[in-house]
C-alpha cells in the first residue's frame, strides 16, 4: 500500500480501526473457543465479549437492549432475512429510488410469487420526499425499505420522517445502514425502524463477514426465520427457539469477526462521531470545493456538503469513467470504485446509467495532501477533450 491513495472506503473501511487485526490474531492464536457450546471458562469469556459487542451496537444505534441485536454474515444476508422472511404473495413494499441490489435483487425475485413493489421519486441530486413515499401507499402496503444514504451520491434519506409515516400508517419499517452506520448518528427508536441493517466493515472500521441486524419487537413477532439449526439452545426441541437472539443465530457465529468487530467499536466509542463524520466532511468539502468547475467532469447527486455523507461520483464526459479510474491510479496510486456500485437503480435516478460514475468515498484516516494529490490528477484528466477509444 506504499505510494498508493485508498478512496474506496465506501466499499470496505481502509485503515481498520487500530487494535481490530490484532484482537483477531490473538484469540485465534490463544483460544478460538466456541460459545453457546463449550462449558469452561474460555468459552464463557467469548460468549462475555460477544454480549459486550451487542451492547456496544444497542448503544451506538439507540435499542432498548441487546436482546435484540442479531449477528449475521453481513448486511445482503439481513436485508434477505427480512424481505424472504416476512413478504408474502399479495404484499406491497415501497423503496427509494437510491437502493442498492441487496434490496432490489430479493424483491424482484420475490415478483414472480406476487409481492409488489413501487419505487418513491427520487431527483438528480438523490433526494426523497416523505410525502412522495407516503403517496405509494397502499392498503397491502406491509412495508417501507429505505437506504439511509446513498452509496452512489452520499445523499442522506430522512428516515425520521419516513418512521413517523410508518407509525401512523401501521407499516414496517427497514433501514438499510451501510453507508451511514459509524458516521451519522441513527437512533432506532426515535425513526420508530423495527429493522435496521448493518454491516460491520465499513464505516464501522472492522473486517468484512461481519454484519446483522437490530430488530423490534412488532417485527420479532411476524418475522420467520429463513434459517434453523443448531443454536446450543433448547437442543432438545425440534423447533427453533423463540427467544432472541437465538431464534435468528443458527450454526456457529463468525467469532474471530465479532472479535475485530468489537475493538472497531470500542475504538469509535473513544474517538466518537462527531469527530469521525466531521474529519470525513471537511475531507469532502475540500474536494468538492477544489474540483468545481473543472470542464469535461460531472459530480453526480449533491454538489456541496449539506445532507449528505462522503461519498462523491464523478462522471467524466469526455473520457470513458473505467479509464479515467484506471489513469488515476497507475499515474497517482489512488484507488477508487468504478462502475454502476450494485446500484442500478440509483444511476438511473441520478442521471448516470448506464455509464455509472467513478466512486470516491473518503476514510478519517485520509489527508488533506491525498485530496491535492487526487485534485491535480482530476484536473489533468478533464484537460482530455475527446473520448478515448
Amino acid at each position: 500500500m506504499e505510494n498508493t491513495i485508498y478512496f474506496d472506503n465506501g466499499s470496505t473501511s481502509f485503515p481498520k480501526a487500530p487494535n481490530v487485526a490484532s484482537a483477531m490474531s490473538e484469540f485465534l492464536a490463544k483460544g478460538g473457543f466456541n460459545i453457546n457450546r463449550g462449558n469452561y471458562a474460555g468459552a464463557y469469556a467469548v460468549e462475555s465479549l460477544v454480549l459486550e459487542t451487542r451492547n456496544q451496537l444497542a448503544r451506538l444505534f439507540h435499542a432498548p437492549d441487546s436482546r435484540c441485536v442479531i449477528f449475521t454474515s453481513g448486511i445482503t444476508c439481513s436485508l434477505n432475512y427480512f424481505i424472504k422472511g416476512l413478504l408474502k404473495p399479495g404484499d406491497h413494499v415501497v423503496v427509494t429510488g437510491l437502493e442498492h441490489n441487496a434490496v432490489m435483487r430479493p424483491l424482484n425475485q420475490l415478483v414472480k410469487d406476487g409481492v409488489t413493489y413501487a419505487v418513491a421519486p427520487t431527483d438528480r441530486e438523490g433526494n426523497v420526499t416523505p410525502e412522495g413515499i407516503e403517496r405509494l401507499l397502499k392498503p397491502q402496503t406491509r412495508a417501507i425499505i429505505a437506504t439511509h444514504a446513498s452509496n452512489v451520491c452520499g445523499t442522506i434519506v430522512p428516515i425520521q420522517e419516513i418512521g413517523e409515516i410508518c407509525r401512523r400508517r401501521h407499516v414496517l419499517f427497514a433501514v438499510d445502514t451501510a453507508q451511514s452506520a459509524g458516521t451519522l448518528d441513527i437512533n432506532m427508536e426515535e425513526c420508530g425502524i423495527d429493522f435496521l441493517a448493518f454491516t460491520g466493515h465499513k464505516g464501522l472500521l472492522g473486517p468484512q463477514g461481519t454484519g446483522g441486524f437490530l430488530i423490534s419487537d412488532a417485527l420479532d413477532a411476524q418475522l420467520a426465520p429463513f434459517m434453523a439449526g443448531g443454536t446450543g439452545s433448547q437442543s432438545d426441541s425440534l423447533e427453533m427457539p423463540e427467544n432472541l437472539p437465538d431464534k435468528y443465530e443458527s450454526g456457529t457465529l463468525n467469532l474471530p469477526g465479532i472479535v475485530g468487530l468489537h475493538a472497531a467499536l470500542s475504538y469509535i466509542e473513544e474517538t466518537g462521531l462527531t469527530k469521525i463524520r466531521h474529519k470525513k466532511m471537511e475531507l469532502t468539502r475540500r474536494f468538492l470545493d477544489d474540483i468545481r468547475g473543472l470542464p469535461n467532469i460531472r459530480v453526480a447527486g449533491r454538489q456541496d456538503i449539506s445532507n449528505r455523507t462522503a461519498v462523491v461520483s464523478l462522471d467524466f464526459l469526455t473520457l470513458d469513467n473505467a479509464q479515467a479510474a484506471f489513469e488515476l491510479e497507475q499515474q497517482y496510486g489512488i484507488m477508487t470504485r468504478v462502475g454502476l456500485h450494485c446500484a442500478p437503480l440509483a444511476h438511473k435516478s441520478l442521471g448516470t446509467f448506464p455509464q455509472g460514475t467513478v466512486r470516491f468515498s473518503f476514510g478519517a484516516s485520509n489527508t488533506p495532501e491525498e485530496i491535492d494529490i487526487c485534485v491535480i490528477g482530476l484536473r489533468n484528466l478533464s484537460s482530455i477533450g475527446s473520448v478515448n477509444n
